[in-house]
């Protein structure tokens, strides 16, 4: 892929002599809102500047802030993962050096880079994923949430109304996408129609804040963000905006189960749903599971949508996530139909 539309501190960094460490076959990878470089040992992340509503990384400022609520976050679940904050500065030769003296025009975090072949996705892709990896999961997961900060301020994320901001401005957000190849107008509706009834049961919302189950949690719980290593790596929680972060366990962990049945590993997320139930003495879990699967399921869709979108992208890019979005809303309205 050409790199000449690429922000020049971003070519900078794919040469090799930019870093104080070996940096064989450093990979671009681009999602919606990040730029990440992989070289050698070592990952570096970097926001776009862009600005989605729920979303707001426009300015350096704002940047730097998320970056810093990046690596404080992540490090509850991979303390070992995240080294900090690294700045890229404007050196007088006209070049970009990592952490140099010249002024800061980006900032970005850096990380230490797992084991590419276990990672999650992979281990699904090559028919690896297995009962031991799902109940390693559940171990760390129970702990975690068991863990994580809740409270007053948190729990009131937890309502109907305050969950209905965050599932219903995805419709907002997608609808004028319908017709375009990945979400149909009778998918929207059916989606949109289950939703809307579902949010209009407050009690069993408030039912789940009483039981204390609205979280600090992860936000972006899915296989793309685990590591099945020599311990279970859980990365790239959602830093940028509190109330994705802030909700019930059953919708962080529906997350996880819904990418599991999206891959067609029902039995695995049915023994995921068995045994993290059983751990953390949760039975109410259920019967919020099918309402956040769908709206997990709709969110990736979304995200595909505003990936296909991103000029930044290359054709083959674009066509993939135009083609997964479709799976996925399939998937969503398949969890309305229930």
């Amino acid at each position: 892929m050409a790199n000449d539309h690429l922000p020049p501190f971003l070519q900078a960094l794919l040469q090799p002599d930019r870093y104080e460490h070996p940096a064989p076959d450093i990979k671009l990878v681009q999602t919606h809102i990040s730029s990440v470089i992989l070289a050698g040992d070592y990952v570096y992340k970097f926001k776009k500047p862009v600005n989605f509503g729920f979303l707001d990384f426009s300015d350096l400022e704002k940047r730097q802030a998320c970056c810093e609520q990046e690596v404080l976050l992540n490090r509850r679940l991979c303390p070992d993962i995240y080294l900090g904050l690294v700045a890229v500065t404007a050196e007088p030769d006209g070049g970009f050096a990592l952490n140099g003296t010249g002024p800061v025009v980006e900032y970005g975090v850096r990380m230490r880079r797992m084991p590419e072949d276990r990672m999650m996705i992979q281990l699904i892709r090559a028919g690896q994923l297995h009962d031991n990896h799902i109940d390693a999961l559940v171990t760390v997961l129970a702990d975690f949430y068991r863990r994580a900060e809740n409270g007053p301020e948190i729990a009131r994320f937890g309502t109907a109304d305050a969950v209905a901001v965050n599932v219903l401005e995805n419709f907002d957000q997608t609808r004028s996408f319908i017709g375009q190849g990945a979400l149909e107008q009778a998918q929207f509706e059916d989606i949109a129609g289950f939703s809307r009834s579902f949010l209009d049961n407050e009690q069993l919302f408030q039912q789940r804040i009483e039981g204390g189950f609205i979280r600090d949690c992860h936000g972006d719980l899915y296989s793309a963000n685990i590591c099945l290593a020599e311990q279970v790596y859980i990365y790239d929680c959602i830093e940028f905006n509190q109330r994705f972060r802030y909700c019930d366990v059953a919708s962080d962990v529906a997350f996880l189960v819904m990418d599991l049945e999206f891959h067609g590993l029902d039995h695995l997320a049915g023994r995921f749903v068995d045994r993290f139930v059983q751990a953390t003495d949760d039975p109410g879990l259920m019967g919020m599971l099918n309402f956040y699967k769908c709206y997990r399921a709709y969110v990736r869709g979304k995200i595909g949508l505003f990936t296909a979108a991103d000029p930044a992208v290359d054709p083959p890019v674009r066509s993939a996530s135009v083609e997964q979005a479709a799976r996925y809303f399939q998937l969503a309205q398949r969890y309305a139909a229930f």
